[in-house]
């Protein structure tokens, strides 16, 4: 925050530029991590996601910020078995655990926001945890709390020690607490044990990398691919800063040179929104 500056959060800023966007009618695909990345005969790229989406675009920009933020898996016998059929480490569709005997784990916002968010729509939910104390807003605490109160949730100190189920699917949970083991059934589980920071799979697209960073260079800020450009965080040059500041000045001139791939021949036109009467059009702004 800057004193005397209006106060925004992260999730307000999104909203503010997603709203100024909305005019050049992008497309968007969220809650998605790019897999794979192949470069086509003709120089475009083919992009595969991890819900096996295929993009083709002449161009590519990495603005992975610091790497691939990746859950923390717990420390539990065997739960890589269950990974991604009856355990989950995030929540896509809450379709997916309605009717499902729920088991989330942790003490942070994540857990106690999707334990409230949860609760309507799952058969029953247990909320595990290794102390009555947590990292997360009081008011989702007490909301927790409150919930408990009236049976409609239920809230066990303690830690998973084991799993039981079949082909991946769970079926119960041992829950080892203060005053001994507990068998709760369970068929979807959720534990929030935190992220770690990750390269991920753009350590595998071939491209020149400098300290888990993507060297570029300053004029184009691209990559040692053709085509692939590289923003903010994630980039590296000589006197890198990383500066929101930075960032803009780097996609700036990223977005020229992108323009000449995508458009080659095409005369670009600088325009300012302080001056241009069809760029304030069109933004819906006063001149």
């Amino acid at each position: 925050d800057i004193p005397g500056w209006p106060s925004i959060s992260a999730q307000g800023l999104v909203d503010r530029l997603l709203e100024q966007i909305a005019p050049f009618k992008p497309d968007f695909t969220f809650n998605r991590m790019v897999s794979s990345l192949e470069k086509l005969e003709d120089g475009s790229f083919r992009v595969l996601t991890d819900e096996n989406e295929v993009f083709e675009a002449k161009v590519v920009v990495i603005a992975a910020g610091g790497g691939s933020f990746q859950p923390k898996r717990p420390p539990i016998p065997h739960i890589e078995i269950y990974e991604g059929k009856s355990v989950f480490y995030s929540v896509r569709r809450m379709e997916e655990f309605r009717g499902h005997d729920l088991i989330i784990v942790g003490g942070g916002d994540s857990a106690l926001d999707w334990t409230l968010n949860l609760q309507p729509v799952a058969k029953s939910v247990t909320l595990v945890h290794r102390r009555p104390e947590f990292r997360a807003a009081p008011d989702s605490v007490n909301k927790m709390y409150a919930m408990q109160e009236m049976k409609e949730l239920d809230f066990q100190v303690g830690q998973v020690a084991g799993l039981s189920g079949a082909d991946g699917q769970l079926s119960s949970v041992t829950i080892k607490s203060p005053s001994g083991d507990i068998e709760v059934p369970c068929t979807r589980m959720l534990p929030f044990f935190g992220l770690t920071m990750k390269l991920g799979p753009i350590a595998e697209w071939g491209l020149n990398l400098h300290e888990n960073l993507i060297p570029v260079d300053t004029e184009k800020f691209q990559t040692s691919v053709p085509g692939i450009f590289a923003v903010g965080d994630i980039n590296w040059y000589p006197g890198k800063l990383k500066l929101i500041l930075s960032g803009f000045h780097e996609v700036a001139l990223m977005a020229q040179a992108a323009k000449r791939i995508v458009s080659p021949g095409e005369r670009i036109v600088f325009q300012y929104t302080t001056s241009s009467t069809s760029l304030q059009k069109k933004l819906g702004v006063a001149g």
